[in-house]
């Protein structure tokens, strides 16, 4: 196995980011884990008004984990090393609940998003069964402080592996890296088996669907229920930063926790080693796609 280093300038905030590059770039393919971040913040256990448990029904449990292999093949992994509670970097910047604050927000916020209505912009007021976080309001500056720190260095490091691969291969894909609910897999209709796996390419505006082919192909092999962009289509990623056209894929993959996790427990099953397995036949063939299948798939459309 090739030594893993990190990328050199792919950290500019300590403890808020990593990347995990292979010593030498050899696919166009980056993989983003940015919801399994398992460092939590003194500051937010402090205000909230849940114990650390409680906070981490939003993480994608130990998604990194199940791709931490790419750099054996090509293609650097970058993960979010906050929680999800803290600040998600599948919103917009600007998603703020004005609900959650004493002063006022500015007024570029956008907090007539679905997301934001929900309780869950870019500053969470809610975890993912519901509960509200925090016990009092916070103020804007400490949101402010929070995107500083976590959510710019998300993006300038993922924006930044995005353009070395345009630049090295002519093109970028990126699988964007998350975990569901178990009750997000239940069958549309019944009699129909449990959904293992969710692919989301926006019903093919962020993502050639050559390369959402190669990834169902390849779980569908290994025996697996795959569904395409329901009941997830993919997020602010895959909206903000797919560009087929241009030469820069984004599929969003939402894998089942019940293959893995006990999720009362947050504790990893036997499941867990059998998937990684299966995670890192998948990630052999996406990152076997060359800029040329990518160019010419897209030239077909």
């Amino acid at each position: 196995m090739e030594k893993l280093t990190k990328m050199q300038g792919a950290e500019p905030v300590p403890n808020a980011i990593e990347v995990i590059a292979p010593e030498a770039i050899s696919s166009p393919v980056v993989f983003a884990s940015p919801h399994s971040g398992r460092d939590y913040p003194t500051d937010l256990l402090r205000k909230s008004r849940l114990d650390r448990h409680g906070l981490r029904q939003s993480e994608d449990c130990y998604v990194d984990l199940m791709f931490d292999e790419s750099p054996r093949f090509g293609a650097p992994l970058l993960r979010a090393l906050f929680p999800r509670a803290y600040v998600d970097v599948n919103r917009a910047r600007d998603e703020l609940d004005p609900r959650m604050f004493a002063d006022n927000l500015p007024k570029s916020a956008d907090s007539r998003s679905s997301r934001v209505i929900a309780g869950l912009g870019v500053i969470p007021r809610i975890v993912a069964d519901g509960q509200d976080i925090y016990a009092k309001k916070l103020y804007y500056a400490d949101a402010s402080r929070r995107i500083g720190e976590c959510y710019d260095p998300y993006h300038q490091a993922l924006a930044g592996l995005i353009e070395a691969a345009r630049k090295q291969f002519g093109c970028a894909v990126v699988i964007d890296c998350h975990s569901m609910p178990s009750a997000g897999g239940a069958p549309f209709r019944s009699g129909e088996a449990q959904i293992d796996f969710v692919l989301g390419d926006r019903f093919g505006s962020s993502c050639a669907p050559f390369v959402t082919e190669v990834v169902e192909d390849t779980l569908v092999g290994l025996g697996y229920e795959v569904a395409r962009n329901a009941p997830y289509a993919g997020g602010y990623v895959a909206a903000s930063y797919g560009r087929p056209a241009k030469g820069v894929h984004v599929l969003q993959v939402e894998i089942n926790r019940a293959l893995y996790l006990d999720e009362k427990r947050i504790a990893r099953t036997e499941g867990f080693e059998a998937l990684r397995r299966s995670m890192v036949t998948m990630i052999e063939a996406i990152t076997k796609l060359r800029s040329d299948d990518l160019w010419l798939a897209q030239a077909a459309e």
